[in-house]
């Protein structure tokens, strides 16, 4: 598996924390070029591999990003396709998730390593985690096996994991291992030797060519209920101007309220065309409609099972599908099953 003098891996930079150094005059954080990120990285410069940079101008703090983000990322990689083994996207890591997860239905047919990678700590401070995160997400990269890749999938690396994007979630803001996925096992570990799970990874099917689709529908809510929810809240929610999905986030195994009110406006929501899906509040386990009598209620209503996605996979799955297809019964038949292995249909 090594790496020849021909790989090449374009670095797409689009901010956050590990774009960041610290001014020595007065300790604010700052956006470093990737001139001054090679002063932080040697390294760099010799791992025999080709790397090119393409910066966001300006660079993006990741609570600013937002779809046309996603667009130009995705028409990034596909203006350079040809060109490189792989893609390494530096990015904030609130919303890496929402991003990568994006990326992982816009890239239809992927063939070659897409990964998101970033930093707790900003890369000129000296217990930095950008370093690590970095250059092994490069070396994961340009990972091949008879000269094919051997992560074909938009993935997350961090600390020494790398995770399928779309089933990502930051779960926290303080350690270094910031991301975990819940209900899909991980891709890749990294220690002295980089160990690839290979069963689940997930290969494009032979002879398929990357198709790009980056048109959104960003008329998406999400209804997360809880204990006391007024039916005010919930109707001013389903009425929304031009509203056309809700990722709903129910307790447990998909389970709400039975109260009458709440079973209307749902119903009258499914019934003017607005997709509802169901989304579990638990970060691991799947919702499982009609199991308890809480959640028939829900099936009656005409809502969509979201199984065991993320949060994040949801919203940018809806929006995805909202944008590029307009029939409903397509978005419906879409929705209901796995495209990128973002969910476990059961």
């Amino acid at each position: 598996m090594g790496v020849d003098k021909e790989t090449a891996v374009l670095l797409i930079f689009t901010g956050g924390t590990i774009s960041m150094s610290e001014d020595p005059t007065n300790g604010a954080l700052r956006p470093i070029d990737f001139d001054r990120l090679q002063e932080f990285l040697p390294e760099l410069k010799n791992t025999g591999i080709r790397l090119k940079t393409i910066p966001f101008l300006p660079l993006i703090d990741s609570s600013d990003v937002h779809p046309p983000v996603w667009e130009e990322i995705a028409t990034i990689i596909q203006k350079n396709y040809d060109e490189y083994d792989g893609f390494v996207v530096l990015h904030g890591t609130d919303t890496m998730a929402y991003s990568a997860s994006a990326l992982s239905f816009m890239l239809e047919n992927l063939s070659k390593p897409v990964i998101f990678t970033g930093a707790q700590l900003p890369i000129g401070m000296m217990r930095s985690d950008a370093k690590e995160n970095l250059l092994t997400a490069i070396e994961i990269a340009t990972a091949k096996e008879n000269g094919q890749a051997i992560v074909p999938e938009v993935c997350i690396f961090f600390e020494d994991t790398l995770f399928r994007g779309n089933r990502t979630t930051k779960k926290n803001a303080e350690h270094f291992s910031a991301f975990n996925s819940y209900n899909y096992p991980p891709l890749a570990k990294a220690g002295v030797h980089i160990k690839y799970f290979r069963s689940y990874i997930h290969y494009p099917a032979a002879g398929t060519k990357l198709r790009v689709r980056t048109h959104i529908d960003q008329n998406i809510a999400i209804l997360k209920i809880f204990p006391g929810i007024t039916e005010q809240t919930v109707n001013a929610i389903l009425h929304i101007p031009d509203l056309k999905a809700i990722v709903l986030e129910s307790f447990g195994t998909g389970n709400a309220p039975r109260r009458a009110w709440f079973y209307n406006l749902l119903k009258d929501a499914t019934e003017r065309g607005i997709l509802i899906v169901n989304k579990t509040q638990c970060s691991t386990g799947s919702v499982e409609m009609g199991r308890y009598e809480t959640s028939i209620n829900l099936v009656n209503a005409g809502i969509m099972s979201g199984y065991d996605s993320t949060t994040e996979a949801l919203v940018t799955k809806l929006m995805y599908l909202l944008g590029e297809f307009p029939s409903l019964d397509d978005v419906k038949h879409k929705l209901s099953v796995s495209m990128c292995g973002e969910m476990t249909v059961i």
